[in-house]
């Protein structure tokens, strides 16, 4: 491509909202433009790249024994309600309407569809396994879209959905997604890491998130020495022995006067006590039943654990109202004893944390008031105690219990997840084993971000000039670079274009503009190999090359630039 006939639309300026590097460099290289928030147009720079990391997904998934399909992305109401998510899903499914009045919503993901398929076509054991992906544009309302195109309403993404005869089967085919995802990753340059993590709104019973590391990440992670990795959300949390605590001797229960004090923080002070000492108490409504949930003074609650372990669709904290109705006292002064009648068979859910605090504090639920003194199992019990924290700095790995964890950040391209029966039990979606005997299909689903590639790999590859492209995304592998497109100079560099051309893609600076200019906007796309020729160069029949990852610069023949470079 001459660049004199491409439509690269470069800014100088970065747009003032523009609140990450990838989205800042996307749109001063003329990758894409800002349609409203959440929604971008890509631009032929953009979708060039875009179609590198579709084609490294393909060829991937292809190797792996996927077949390739597209599937609508305006889904009827009917399938969603089949699973029961129509309702489950919330806020960030786009519904609308026909004409007629039916109901349908713009599909952020495909699991009923494809189950649908799956289910009036495959009738025997015979056929399977099998693994079905897509290419698809994706929908979801998000409540603030952010980051660029990485949290966007709209986005392009692989969707991939095997199904399974037998668990075995669908194990060790997980391994093998895994282990293609992972060259996915490689191929497209990344520095990566595979974390376990929640399975959110998709469900199943296990799921790995693949993280572009990057310090701009916009999730955190922990991992190990040991090899073991997870978001903060799924990271575990070691229990301790309870067989640890002190040999402290249990005091008398002791209510104390703590006028307007409702923090830990205050009471603390108020006490002489650390917050290791006090029992943070919170009312939820846990699809709208409610529970009480205690944690450590120093601990945060992790919603996202205790949203898994009570098996519920919608978790939230209680409102003021329902706090003082279940505890008998205003916001900061609820505590797991002494609490109204009426509320007598409240489940009471305590972390790990809480199960060595002897002679604890907390809330005497009741007005200006707090406890000293309470210790688990002689004034109260816990209807069930389990890992409900968030992971902390310091923590230990809990998997070799040797290794400080390590914190970091990273941009999640990738999730694999272990569906097994959930959407084909719910669709009785069946098939015929040996036996003949009706079997639900075992699934697996695993999804990869295309546009979020192109996002993070700027995010974790660039400098103050521009963005730095992996060999295989790059929208061009060379750009040719005339000091002053004329003479000798321009058939030089015509005959290294035309040489090029014949396999890759490359791009000719043809422009009537300064080299300054042409330097600048060569490192502002990212462009592997910058090859310049100058009527300086041409003295010696040579030309410049200069790879944009490095800073050195090399002198070659030209017949030599053309072998160097294919």
């Amino acid at each position: 491509m001459r660049y004199s006939k491409a439509f690269i639309p470069t800014l100088k300026e970065t747009p003032s909202d523009a609140d990450t590097i990838s989205l800042k460099l996307m749109l001063r290289a003329g990758l894409i433009r800002k349609l409203s928030a959440g929604i971008y147009e890509w631009l032929p720079l953009g979708l060039k790249v875009l179609k590198n990391v579709e084609r490294i997904i393909r060829e991937e998934m292809d190797k792996i024994g996927g077949q390739e399909l597209l599937l609508p992305a305006i889904l009827p109401k009917e399938l969603w309600e089949e699973t029961g998510r129509w309702n489950i899903y919330g806020k960030e499914l786009c519904r609308i309407k026909d004409r007629a009045g039916r109901e349908f919503c713009l599909g952020p993901t495909h699991e009923e569809i494809i189950t649908d398929i799956v289910r009036r076509d495959v009738r025997s054991y015979k056929q399977l396994p099998l693994m079905l992906y897509q290419f698809q544009t994706k929908f979801r309302d998000e409540i603030r879209p952010r980051f660029g195109v990485m949290r966007a309403k709209e986005f392009l993404m692989k969707d991939a959905y095997s199904f399974h005869a037998t668990e075995e089967d669908a194990e060790n085919y997980y391994k093998i997604v895994y282990g293609a995802y992972s060259k996915i990753c490689e191929r497209c340059g990344f520095k990566f890491r595979a974390v376990e993590a929640t399975t959110g709104a998709i469900g199943g019973s296990f799921s790995d998130e693949f993280m572009v590391i990057a310090d701009t990440g916009e999730e955190e992670i922990v991992s190990c020495e040991c090899g073991y990795g997870a978001n903060v959300e799924k990271a575990e949390c070691l229990k301790q022995e309870v067989g640890s605590r002190k040999s402290e001797v249990e005091k008398p229960l002791e209510e104390i006067h703590t006028p307007d004090m409702k923090t830990v923080k205050d009471v603390g002070k108020f006490l002489n006590e650390k917050p290791e000492k006090f029992i943070k108490t919170l009312i939820y409504l846990a699809d709208e039943k409610t529970v009480m949930v205690l944690v450590r003074g120093d601990c945060e609650i992790n919603e996202a654990k205790l949203k898994g372990f009570l098996k519920c669709n919608e978790l939230v904290l209680a409102d003021a109202q329902t706090v003082e109705k279940i505890s008998g006292a205003p916001v900061g002064f609820a505590g797991p004893i002494r609490l109204p009648s009426t509320v007598y068979r409240l489940p009471i859910f305590a972390d790990y944390s809480v199960e060595n605090i002897i002679n604890g504090i907390s809330g005497a639920n009741k007005k200006d008031y707090h406890l000293k003194n309470i210790n688990i199992g002689r004034d109260y019990k816990p209807t069930e105690i389990a890992d409900l924290r968030k992971i902390k700095k310091g923590a230990l790995c809990p998997r070799c219990k040797k290794h400080e964890l390590k914190f970091s950040r990273g941009i999640e391209v990738g999730h694999t997840f272990k569906l097994g029966t959930k959407y084909s039990q719910a669709m009785n979606a069946t098939f015929l084993d040996e036996k003949g005997q009706k079997i639900f299909f075992i699934m697996g689903c695993y999804g990869i971000g295309v546009s979020r590639i192109v996002a993070a790999a700027i995010e974790q590859s660039h400098d103050e000039s521009g963005i730095i492209w992996n060999e295989s995304l790059a929208p061009y592998k060379a750009i040719i670079i005339p000091i002053s497109y004329e003479g000798k100079i321009k058939d030089a560099c015509d005959r290294i274009y035309e040489k090029l051309s014949q396999k890759y893609d490359v791009l000719l600076d043809d422009r009537d503009e300064r080299a300054g200019v042409k330097f600048k906007d060569a490192d502002l796309l990212g462009i592997p190999v910058r090859i310049t020729v100058s009527e300086k160069t041409l003295k010696e029949n040579k030309a410049e090359i200069k790879e944009r990852s490095k800073n050195s610069v090399n002198l070659f023949d030209i017949e030599k630039v053309l072998d160097i470079v294919i």
